[in-house]
């Protein structure tokens, strides 16, 4: 689901931050093209966990600056959009203190870019197209620290 932050009230986000990371694990998708977020939340529903949908670093950082009480298990994050890109959303949780295992994607696979985000706590680096399997394990490895068998 797609929000505007403007349009709801900050306790709206908190509430919303809260019921979603109570019950099934939480997967924040920050990506600024829509289908890959579609198909990456369909992905994770159908691994019996919650998604959220951002499109862009800059609309995630807003969330989580809003609403501070906000958990997500794992955050997919693209590493090249307009705005805050992904290694930029990296450096500003790990700047807020706020311990998200990251999983990074892109289509532009880039050796000093892995090498950074991995340096920076990533659980994986993943280049478009990835198998669903490859993102599972990360998922797997980013919630209960171990790959899936």
């Amino acid at each position: 689901m797609r929000m505007t932050l403007p349009s709801l009230p900050s306790s709206f986000l908190v509430w919303r931050a809260n019921r979603l990371s109570q019950h099934k694990p939480l997967i924040a998708v920050v990506d600024d093209d829509e289908s890959v977020c579609r198909a990456l939340r369909r992905l994770v529903h159908s691994l019996g966990m919650e998604a959220e949908t951002f499109a862009s670093g800059t609309e995630f950082i807003g969330f989580i600056e809003a609403a501070p009480s906000f958990h997500a298990n794992c955050i997919v994050l693209d590493l090249h959009m307009q705005g805050l890109n992904g290694l930029d959303v990296q450096a500003r949780l790990a700047a807020s203190r706020r311990p998200f295992p990251i999983v990074f994607i892109t289509a532009h696979d880039d050796e000093e870019a892995r090498d950074s985000a991995l340096a920076g706590g990533a659980i994986a680096f993943l280049r478009k197209p990835f198998s669903d399997e490859m993102l599972i394990n990360a998922l797997n490895q980013a919630i209960h620290g171990r790959s899936r068998p």
